[in-house]
């Protein structure tokens, strides 16, 4: 039987100031999600509305930009992508985003042979309009698949009713990590970092990271760890006066807490390697890319207890997780992590089984089959 044809749709416009191939190293979670599926065998086909036509050819994937300018509504955006991939066929839609249901409907309807559909959560969230379902509740009723990072996070969908009898709920983390392990003390002279325990926080200074919440854990497990370093590695900082202002007015964080403000993407892998630990106060995450990263670098990881990091860890095996806003429980998960960590080399055994490109790669292929089998076994 011939490879299955899967066509990876986004339909995020993508921005206009930059060619195609600046946009697949931009917009790595793209790609990686399609070299993961190629890697397992599947034949992929990415299909990325943008502001112009070009193609793109790389490490065995087919990157199709598809002009939707003046498509100013689902429908027309559908068919835009639908005569783009009438001319090279597939066998499923795996479209990005719950949230582009409508369009992804309006693609398999416009071809000659309409296909199953996939959808792939990216943090979406149950919206209050799509409890007022009207013209909405065909396309999620029609969606004959869809993946989460978590298989928790598909149940307000679920009792919601969104999805049809049929649909099959798969959990495949939203993506993998390139990043790997590597010396510890060359990597603690490149970056300058260092503490006993080193740990590094990677994320945006935002009410939903919670940073204020880590940094009391942090100042309550420094009374056991006077040795404790936290780096900051930070994006957008909404919160950025009050993190420095419970800096400054606390002599158990003051000289402790170190913020190292944006970093390219190269230097948090440096940052990774030098790290004992880290930590992540996130309420919510729809997988959790820095935390793919700690754990691809074999750095051991403090974590919210949230769905996102459960499936990520193995339910905590690969990580200590602690109750959201609960600066005692994360002192108190610092501290053992501190003292018995898993190795690095544990660590990124975990990794390999379960996040690395070739074991999210299986299970997407994995996915792919069983949609297919099943919509065409309804068919017949």
């Amino acid at each position: 039987m011939p490879a299955l044809h899967v066509a990876q749709i986004n339909f995020l416009p993508a921005p206009e100031a930059f060619p195609a191939a600046e946009i697949l190293e931009r917009w790595r979670c793209l790609v990686d999600i399609a070299e993961m599926a190629a890697g397992a065998g599947i034949r992929v086909s990415v299909l990325q509305a943008a502001s112009h036509s070009e193609r793109v050819v790389r490490n065995g994937v087919d990157y199709r930009f598809v002009d939707v300018g003046d498509a100013q509504t689902p429908a027309a955006v559908g068919k835009r992508c639908a005569d783009v991939l009438e001319g090279i066929g597939a066998d499923i839609l795996h479209a990005h985003s719950l949230a582009f249901a409508e369009e992804a409907h309006a693609v398999s309807r416009c071809l000659s042979k309409p296909l199953p559909i996939l959808l792939q959560d990216h943090a979406d969230r149950l919206l209050p309009w799509w409890r007022r379902w009207g013209s909405w509740r065909r396309p999620y009723a029609a969606v004959a698949g869809v993946a989460f990072t978590s298989l928790e996070m598909a149940r307000p969908f679920v009792a919601a009713g969104a999805f049809g009898p049929a649909t099959h709920f798969f959990e495949i983390p939203e993506t993998s990590s390139r990043f790997c392990p590597g010396s510890r003390a060359d990597a603690r002279t490149e970056t300058g970092i260092y503490g006993d325990p080193c740990v590094l926080w990677v994320g945006h200074l935002s009410p939903g990271k919670d940073p204020l919440t880590v940094l009391e854990g942090v100042a309550r497990a420094a009374r056991q760890l006077p040795g404790l370093r936290l780096w900051c590695a930070f994006g957008t900082a909404p919160l950025l006066a009050e993190v420095r202002a419970r800096i400054d007015r606390d002599p158990r964080l003051a000289g402790r807490v170190h913020l190292l403000g944006k970093v390219p993407h190269a230097r948090v892998e440096s940052l990774l390697r030098a790290a004992d630990l880290y930590v992540s106060g996130s309420l919510a995450e729809g997988s959790g890319c820095a935390v793919l990263e700690a754990l691809a670098c074999g750095v051991y990881p403090v974590l919210t207890d949230i769905p996102a990091f459960r499936a990520l860890t193995g339910n905590g095996r690969a990580g200590r997780l602690w109750p959201c806003r609960d600066p005692g429980r994360l002192a108190e998960a610092l501290i053992s992590a501190a003292r018995s960590p898993l190795s690095r080399q544990q660590v990124r055994a975990h990794f390999d089984r379960t996040l690395s490109f070739a074991a999210v790669g299986h299970r997407w292929a994995e996915a792919y089959a069983q949609v297919f089998e099943s919509w065409w076994r309804r068919a017949a």
